[in-house]
């Protein structure tokens, strides 16, 4: 499936990067030499996107233009056939409702969704192995998790398995917990998904924490045969916590092309000493 759309939901509160995120917006955090967004961005540009909403809160869509759309500095190397629009989620809802918010500008096209507290490792893309994966319907992105997971992520109910990374998705749960958890196959913030997903996100309730849940609309397009789960040969980097910040920020600084390899000595020597 040939995709040119992504939404990336970026807004929320960042109440687990505090005090960092008190005036700055969690997606707006450097990592090595560039936000947090901008890694996201250049993700959903190689696998072909081309236009890209950023779901963003009151008052930072100005941020987000003034990085990616700056006519005094020209568009970012690897962007330059990239648009980038800010739309803005008044009042906070649940993931759920951030994806809807985007249903006017995506309209009836295939898109992708990348959530920004996960940045993938080095070489180690997802998106083109969903879109190869998709046949008519949605695809999400799955990782094996433990069992410290289950009351933390949305876990699917797996049906027939297509290929070694490929299985039939019939249902989802959020923060199941161990009691009530379907599978240990959980959803790990990259989604690719047709129109189909905003008419089931149009009839959702709110559920876990009040919140407009992503993974009940992927409970119902999952019940409707219309989705499938990939794989991931890798875990993805959860830089939305302080300390896979520093993690990720390692991780991703280490396999920088112009100053990795001075990094990485710093590292060995540094850890060497300890």
């Amino acid at each position: 499936m040939e995709v040119e759309v992504a939404v990336i939901p970026a807004a929320g509160r960042g109440t687990r990067m505090r005090p960092a995120t008190r005036a700055l917006p969690k997606a707006m955090l450097p990592i090595v030499d560039r936000p947090a967004i901008q890694w996201v961005v250049e993700e959903a540009a190689r696998a072909g996107a081309r236009e890209i909403f950023v779901i963003v809160d009151p008052g930072v869509g100005v941020l987000i233009e003034r990085h990616f759309n700056s006519q005094e500095e020209g568009p970012l190397a690897g962007l330059e056939h990239v648009n980038v629009h800010p739309i803005v989620q008044d009042v906070p809802r649940g993931l759920g409702d951030a994806v809807r918010t985007a249903a006017t500008a995506v309209g009836n096209q295939p898109f992708f969704t990348l959530l920004v507290d996960n940045l993938v490792f080095p070489d180690g893309d997802v998106l083109p192995g969903m879109a190869a994966a998709a046949e008519a319907g949605s695809v999400v992105c799955l990782r094996e998790l433990g069992t410290e997971f289950l009351a933390r992520y949305g876990f699917i109910v797996p049906g027939e398995w297509r290929s070694e990374q490929v299985v039939e998705v019939l249902g989802a749960i959020e923060k199941p917990g161990v009691e009530a958890a379907p599978s240990k196959l959980g959803l790990i913030g990259r989604y690719l998904f047709t129109g189909k997903i905003f008419e089931a996100l149009d009839h959702v309730e709110p559920g876990v924490g009040g919140e407009i849940q992503l993974t009940d609309a992927i409970h119902t397009v999952g019940e409707a045969g219309n989705c499938l789960g990939y794989v991931a040969a890798d875990d993805l980097l959860d830089s939305g916590t302080p300390s896979g910040y520093l993690e990720a920020s390692t991780i991703l600084g280490a396999a920088h092309p112009d100053f990795g390899a001075r990094y990485r000595a710093f590292v060995t020597e540094f850890t060497e000493g300890l």
